[in-house]
């Protein structure tokens, strides 16, 4: 949370993520005056990890924790479900937290059932140009 650039909002978040080879990343949310260009804690430390750790190769994802100061456990917003569903397991464990210590303990596969994923678009035809 300490790294969070939010001059808009005021609503640093932060989050960690355990790696199968033992290294934990990092992120924080970054925020944009064109909100739209606002990049979450979550994906921030995802997105980290693919880079430094090629999570989607022989590295996984094994563990998240989210964390900010909000009335309650702090939870992931939509485009953020969409990225854990992409890089993660739907058994990975996901732990929602505040800074008063209020805790949620969920799934990926929980924060976003029915995820939209790359089978979904398997032995699809070749649109025709034509129609």
């Amino acid at each position: 949370m300490k790294k969070a650039y939010v001059p808009y909002s005021h609503f640093p978040v932060g989050a960690a993520l355990r790696l199968s080879n033992g290294a934990v990343v990092t992120g924080a949310n970054i925020e944009n005056a064109s909100y739209g260009l606002t990049n979450c804690a979550e994906r921030t430390a995802i997105f980290r990890a693919q880079m430094l750790h090629d999570v989607q190769g022989d590295t996984n994802i094994i563990e998240i924790a989210v964390v900010a100061d909000s009335d309650g456990a702090i939870s992931p917003c939509g485009a953020c479900r969409q990225v854990m569903a992409e890089f993660c397991d739907a058994d990975v464990p996901v732990v929602l937290t505040d800074l008063k210590g209020d805790e949620l303990h969920t799934t990926v596969g929980d924060l976003l059932p029915y995820a939209f994923d790359s089978h979904q678009m398997d032995d699809k035809d070749e649109p025709d140009a034509t129609k």
